[in-house]
């Protein structure tokens, strides 16, 4: 690496240097090339283009490592229960990363049974917690994910069942509980993926909802988020 500017960073190639645009240095969003890369790191990258008449050479470093949004998606499909941190609230939802450098929408449609208006009345930005993928489209590197339908349960991501054990799960991969060791099983998936450990029994899979019972009354509004207000 011959030097680092604003808008990426020129490669030493034996004589000529070329130019890694800061667009094709990771998957991830990079604000500046110095967080990549630095003067006097070598590295392997892929020629995009050699323009002989302007003597330019276009050089990617991002080509030559796994597209994350391939990785996931060959990874998990529509319908599993995955966990995320929440990100970012905008108007109509929340942002929630699901994997790294892989972000989805929560539309504020899909946060509650009931009816929301704001989404800082379900969530918090840092808040970790389990969503539902309902939709998976890689060509436009869109994920659609649902915490109401995550309240109802289902097949909970490979991932996590390997680290929760295999004997809490039946065979269609729904959570069953048991004596899985799942504190320890957490503090191990958390130390691997930097997360914080938040050392909470909700952290759990949800579990698919029991039979209603006739004799009960309609379930409490806002039992997942309790600090939610209910609709008046």
């Amino acid at each position: 690496m011959s030097s680092v500017v604003n808008f990426g960073a020129f490669v030493d190639l034996g004589g000529m240097d070329g130019l890694v645009h800061v667009s094709e240095l990771s998957w991830k969003h990079v604000d500046h090339p110095g967080s990549v890369v630095a003067v006097g790191d070598e590295i392997t990258v892929q020629v995009l283009e050699v323009d002989l008449d302007r003597e330019r050479i276009s050089l990617s470093l991002k080509a030559t490592q796994q597209d994350p949004w391939q990785e996931f998606a060959s990874g998990h499909r529509v319908g599993e229960l995955v966990y995320g941190r929440v990100t970012k609230l905008v108007p109509f939802g929340a942002f929630v990363q699901v994997g790294d450098g892989i972000e989805g929408l929560v539309h504020i449609s899909e946060m509650s049974a009931h009816h929301v208006d704001l989404p800082e009345q379900v969530v918090t930005p840092g808040e970790e917690l389990w969503v539902k993928i309902i939709d998976l489209d890689l060509q436009r590197r869109r994920i659609s994910l649902s915490i109401k339908q995550a309240a109802e349960g289902g097949t909970v991501a490979s991932e996590y069942q390997e680290h929760f054990g295999e004997h809490a799960y039946d065979t269609e991969g729904n959570y069953i509980g048991g004596d899985t060791g799942a504190e320890e099983a957490w503090a191990e998936y958390y130390a691997e993926h930097g997360m914080e450990v938040p050392g909470s029994e909700g952290d759990r899979p949800p579990e698919a909802p029991a039979e209603p019972d006739p004799d009960a009354g309609p379930p409490a509004l806002g039992d997942e988020h309790p600090d939610q207000p209910a609709e008046g």
